[in-house]
């Protein structure tokens, strides 16, 4: 037993001896800078590459034999070594451990990069710089795939007189920097501080696996070299567990966590945007793609119109076929504050050539109005509900240049609407069909206009300058329009509209009202129009035609008291402005219209029992009939003239049995000013109230109404003495000559003393009740 210990021993001393031996030897006589020309020889043959290694190349023995390289660089075949390399390293070392050696086996102990830059460049002609480099490997595929076989048949395969264990105990990567140049899109972006590690690599069970790097956005090809802020940083890290399976060209990413840091401008809010998934499969030879149960969070922060950050989340799976051009997201959910959850799927096709998608959403009931808000547009409605209530589900389909919604149900509150709908994603173009039940617009309208539509003082507000455009003309110059519009009641400012139907077209920045259709208060509107938005100032054009509307319900809309007047209103004629703001578009206001009332009646007053009275009292008379209580008239007739945004008539004709009133005047639509001046005549006809001395036929009673809209009804018309005056002067003065002022006078005192106080306070309340 004793000697066969001292064989043993004596065994390992000469190993010692014999590995103490090698190390001198090699340290001694092999020069590692000897292995230069032939490593540069090798990797030129096998890549194309021109390396060129400026530092040291060393290798150690113990506690591991390793090689080590550093200051390496390569050029691509066509580049000049004068240009900036292709490739370059600071350091690499590869190493394996010593003692597996002993047993005949290699063991990679550790893989290290440090410094690392590589140059990527897309030219204008859209190849990239790097692709010849991928078209020699791939030539080289077969024997490539030969020398990673015995590594990818398992943990111990056969290479040559050893076995390869791959099961690399550390793999790190420092301090890489990527540039990539795009000369077709005028980009360039760099990932910097690249760092990876991995530990206890091998194919058959999965390992850690940490990234982290900066990635830059610059919009100049130059900004870089100009040291110029990058239009976009993100900050990246990656946390996951790797499985490798080389042999079936597969690698599965499991427990993926990515976070993103992002600022998109020098001084913008960060974003955080990360990405988990359960698993991300990766299938290189298939070209296959999937993940499951991929969640992406965000915080999203605006300075400006939101008050803090916007939580969003959206869970979704992937299976995608890259040869197939094909993608299938599925179980998509988008969740954020305000009650938002919409869900779907979307099937996707020609990825790579000219995608096109199709699938389904449906967005639950959620509360639109923070939306809108965060979006930087402050809502303050009449109703504070509005908008509160939203839901749609549609299929939805397109592509990278439109998005259609070919049968979209839309809920906004108490009204539904159903239909199609399609726009281009750069906002050039709108399509939609669409019909809804109940519309009320007043909901949405400024809530600072409600306290002022019980009154007439509402239309100061509603024609108010406007300094901004009414609407965006830089978009309608460029937009294509396709609309059509049906609602059973359409409800605007309290005025109640019966299943309306718009219909719209427009491109080239000419834009048409094809057609608008409506009942109205038991009559009907119509109306066409074109708006030019081709030039400054915009020009509109409109025919509007109201017909058999039915007054009386239409003006107590604006009003509590009931309507002074009955009948049914027809309007039609030609109007034309132009520009882009509210008081803009009166000043221009130009055109014509012709109105007329039929069936007509002044209610609560008879004015042929005024008129007769005032007659019977000139004629020192009394009347006895039975009146009645309203004033019905004949004809109600006045065609207007629009000059400059003033509403003019010099026409207005009102025929009432035995009496003519006639008129004209104009209304200021701009300052909503008015002045308009009616005489009214007794006349002997077959339908005469009361008969009539053929001088008081020549007689006049005027009424001038003026003011302004807003002002009280019984203040806007009164009785015109002074004209009244003149009109008698001048008829007494035919009769009596040079007496005339005596006459007038007389005359007057008789009719103040036939009238009385009373009676004259009641004839002009009567006139006034007329034009109230």
């Amino acid at each position: 037993m004793k000697q066969l210990l001292r064989i043993l021993l004596a065994a390992v001393g000469i190993l010692a001896v014999v590995a103490v031996a090698a190390v001198v030897y090699v340290t001694t006589f092999l020069d590692p800078e000897d292995f230069k020309p032939r490593l540069t020889d090798v990797v030129e043959e096998q890549t194309g590459l021109n390396l060129s290694l400026d530092g040291a190349l060393s290798w150690s023995f113990y506690p591991r034999i390793g090689m080590s390289v550093e200051k390496a660089r390569a050029w691509l075949p066509e580049q000049s070594t004068e240009n900036a390399a292709f490739a370059a390293i600071e350091r690499a070392e590869v190493s394996v451990a010593f003692a597996p050696l002993l047993r005949g086996e290699i063991a990679v102990d550790g893989l290290t990069l440090d410094g690392m830059r590589l140059n990527l460049e897309r030219y204008q002609d859209g190849e990239g710089n790097w692709e010849p480099l991928l078209d020699r490997l791939m030539e080289d595929g077969e024997q490539a795939e030969r020398a990673l076989a015995p590594a990818s048949a398992g943990p111990h395969a056969e290479a040559g007189s050893l076995d390869v264990v791959l099961n690399i105990a550390s793999v790190q990567m420092r301090n890489a920097n990527i540039y990539y140049r795009d000369a077709q899109m005028g980009e360039m972006w760099q990932l910097e501080k690249l760092n990876i590690t991995g530990s206890n690599v091998n194919p058959l069970r999965s390992f850690p696996l940490k990234a982290t790097f900066t990635l830059k956005r610059y919009k100049n090809l130059n900004a870089a070299t100009l040291e110029r802020e990058p239009d976009a940083t993100s900050d990246i890290t990656l946390d996951t567990r790797m499985r490798l399976a080389l042999a079936d060209q597969r690698f599965v990413l499991e427990n993926v966590q990515l976070a993103t840091h992002s600022r998109f401008v020098p001084q913008g809010e960060p974003q955080q945007i990360d990405l988990s998934a359960a698993e991300i499969d990766a299938r290189l030879e298939s070209k296959q793609l999937s993940i499951t149960e991929g969640v992406i969070e965000a915080n999203l922060r605006h300075a400006d119109n939101w008050d803090g950050g916007l939580a969003l989340s959206l869970a979704f799976g992937l299976d995608s076929d890259w040869g197939a051009q094909t993608a299938v997201l599925k179980a998509l959910e988008l969740s954020g504050p305000d009650d938002l959850r919409v869900q779907g799927n979307l099937a996707l096709t020609q990825l790579l050539e000219a995608p096109q998608y199709q699938g389904q959403l449906t967005a639950s009931s959620f509360n639109l109005r923070p939306w809108l808000n965060r979006a930087g547009m402050a809502l303050s409605t009449r109703n504070g509900d509005a908008l509160s209530d939203v839901a749609f589900t549609s299929p939805v389909e397109g592509d990278l240049q439109q998005v259609a919604l070919p049968n979209l149900s839309l809920v906004v509150d108490e009204t539904t609407l159903t239909g199609e709908l399609s726009a281009s994603l750069d906002g050039t173009a709108l399509a939609f069909d669409l019909e809804g039940d109940t519309f009320n617009l007043d909901r949405y309208l400024p809530a600072d206009e409600a306290q002022a539509q019980a009154s007439l003082g509402f239309l100061r507000k509603a024609f108010a300058d406007d300094a901004g455009g009414l609407l965006p003309q830089a978009w309608l110059s460029t937009l294509t329009l396709e609309a059509a519009l049906r609602l059973e009641t359409f409800i605007l400012s309290g005025l109640t509209f019966d299943k309306p139907t718009l219909t719209f077209e427009g491109n080239d920045g000419e834009h048409r009202l094809s057609a608008f259709e409506s009942g109205f208060y038991g009559g009907e509107l119509s109306a066409t129009g074109r708006l030019d938005s081709r030039e400054t100032p915009m020009t509109w054009a409109f025919q509007p035609r109201v017909a058999n509307v039915d007054v009386a319900p239409l003006l107590e809309t604006f009003s509590e008291d009931a309507s002074p007047i009955r009948g049914q209103l027809n309007v039609d004629g030609e109007l034309t402005t132009r520009g882009n703001a509210r008081e803009e578009l009166i000043r221009h206001l130009n055109g014509e219209l012709n109105t007329s009332l039929s069936n007509g009646a002044v209610l609560d007053i008879n004015i042929s029992k005024e008129m007769c009275e005032i007659v019977a009292t000139f004629e020192g008379e009394s009347t006895r009939r039975d009146w009645h209580s309203d004033t019905r008239f004949d004809r109600f007739d006045a065609p207007f003239v629009i000059r400059d945004g003033i509403l003019e008539s010099d026409d207005l004709l009102i025929t009432l049995p035995g009496i003519d009133v006639r008129g004209g005047g104009a209304f200021d639509l701009g300052s909503l000013r008015f002045d308009v001046l009616t005489k009214a005549r007794v006349v002997s006809t077959a339908d005469a109230a009361c008969e009539v001395n053929p001088r008081l036929e020549q007689v006049a009673l005027p009424v001038r109404c003026n003011g302004h809209v807003s002002d009280a009804r019984s203040e806007w018309c009164r009785f015109d003495r002074e004209a009244f005056q003149a009109n008698m002067a001048e008829l007494l003065s035919d009769e009596v000559g040079s007496r005339v002022e005596d006459a007038l006078e007389d005359s007057f005192k008789r009719i103040d003393e036939r009238l009385g106080e009373e009676t004259t306070q009641e004839l002009r309340d009567g006139l006034r009740r007329l034009f109230d």
